[in-house]
């Protein structure tokens, strides 16, 4: 996991061969006026999500603590405050169902090792061994998530 800001971005575009695009799509939007929806970056290899809702309480969030195996979650504050909930895959021991390919998510009954929080203009990485619990405050939530193949 990696936790940072905006404004930082360049120092983790070698981490993978898509992030340097990735970074470059989400710092060439005006995220207050995006719209609600899908967004293409790179083909099916990076493709964003802008949603807006309303927050969760911790324990609605951790009832689908989740992770993924083929895609790395870049996920970035763009209004509101927000938790999420963190522990390393290798530390989960109680996978509630099977995978779902079709989704690209597993879902742990664990509860969560740490939280932390963000601001607008923060995002978080979280790779297929980061379990996490989003959308974690109070009111609404806008963010964007990055789901970009392994």
């Amino acid at each position: 996991m990696v936790l940072d800001t905006l404004a930082n971005s360049h120092k983790y575009q070698g981490i993978h061969p898509l992030f340097e695009k990735a970074f470059a799509y989400i710092k060439g939007q005006d995220l207050k006026a995006l719209e609600d929806g899908k967004y293409e970056i790179d083909g099916d290899r990076a493709v964003a999500a802008v949603f807006t809702k309303p927050a969760k309480t911790a324990e609605e969030s951790n009832d689908k603590f989740e992770c993924h195996d083929r895609h790395i979650d870049i996920q970035v504050l763009i209004s509101g405050e927000e938790s999420i909930g963190w522990k390393p895959r290798a530390s989960c021991r109680h996978q509630k169902g099977d995978y779902n390919a079709e989704k690209d998510v597993s879902f742990y009954a664990d509860a969560p090792e740490m939280y932390f929080g963000m601001q607008p203009g923060q995002f978080v990485i979280l790779f297929p061994e980061d379990v996490h619990s989003p959308m974690i405050g109070k009111g609404e939530i806008k963010k964007m998530v990055v789901k970009v193949k392994v």
